[in-house]
């Protein structure tokens, strides 16, 4: 949301998203970025946003706005700095000392933009490079121009970058959200993308319009059938264990302790949105 728009700022606190970032970098003008910095931290002091994970994504360190959003997000309240075109573990660490020298909280995480062809080579040092980062997310669009690549209908120019992605945040135990999709118009396109996110093992999915929330709710949200599945995976699990076997055979299925972790992680899921309920739910972002 551009951090500008003092209409987008309002709407946010109604919107179903978990998490909400507001911008100071590409959305905002020139000459327009000091009131955008003002205009957030003035929000974010007002409160109202719920649930919702609030990022503030900076203008980059080496510009010349750069220091003074990082510093007014250190004292301003949002769950995290979204660091754009991160490309070292360098960069991560001038944005972790800005913070702790501004007094920000130990919570105050990291969120870094993984959107150059460079950065995408040294994902793994990012993702190392502080206890503070928590996420990465994906800048598809940048990072296609960069490639010189297209937008294709199955992505297959992105998926080396994703996949590369994927291993370290996982690696390192970090969150990580998939790329806008740039048509608004073509629904087909953007259900599709969220379905191969969730597939290829992202947690949710970047958004540029509210009309898409629902959709990626959906798509990244555990399904009902899901659920029951794994509470009885979880079920006959332990049953089995407690009946001194290793393994459970649940509709001729064979249920090993792997796949009870991840019924755990899915119905972990499934309660959090519940309990968040229509304020904040689900994975879209």
């Amino acid at each position: 949301m551009p951090g500008s728009n003092a209409r987008a700022l309002e709407k946010g606190r109604t919107l179903p998203a978990d998490a909400l970032i507001l911008d100071l970098e590409d959305a905002v003008a020139p000459d327009a970025k000091v009131e955008a910095r003002e205009r957030v931290v003035g929000a974010l002091g007002a409160g109202g946003y719920g649930a919702r994970e609030i990022v503030v994504r900076t203008n980059a360190l080496d510009t010349s706005w750069g220091y003074g959003d990082a510093v007014a997000v250190a004292g301003s309240g949002a769950d995290a700095l979204l660091l754009p075109k991160v490309e070292s573990a360098d960069a991560v660490r001038q944005a972790e000392r800005i913070l702790s020298a501004a007094g920000a909280p130990e919570t105050t995480a990291i969120w870094c933009m993984m959107e150059t062809p460079r950065g995408i080579l040294h994902v793994e040092e990012i993702a190392a490079a502080s206890p503070r980062v928590a996420c990465l997310v994906m800048g598809t669009s940048d990072l296609a121009k960069d490639l010189h690549a297209a937008h294709t209908r199955h992505r297959t120019p992105m998926i080396t970058a994703l996949g590369l992605c994927l291993l370290a945040a996982r690696a390192h135990g970090l969150a990580i959200v998939d790329g806008v999709h740039l048509d608004l118009d073509d629904d087909e396109g953007f259900e599709r993308a969220c379905v191969q996110g969730r597939d290829l093992g992202f947690d949710g999915k970047t958004l540029i319009h509210p009309r898409t929330i629902a959709v990626a709710n959906r798509v990244f949200a555990p399904s009902p059938e899901d659920v029951l599945w794994s509470r009885r995976m979880i079920d006959a699990f332990d049953a089995a264990r407690a009946a001194g076997q290793g393994v459970a055979v649940l509709d001729g299925k064979l249920i090993e302790s792997l796949h009870v972790v991840e019924a755990k992680r899915l119905v972990a899921l499934a309660e959090q949105i519940t309990a968040r309920g229509d304020g904040a739910r689900g994975d879209g972002v």
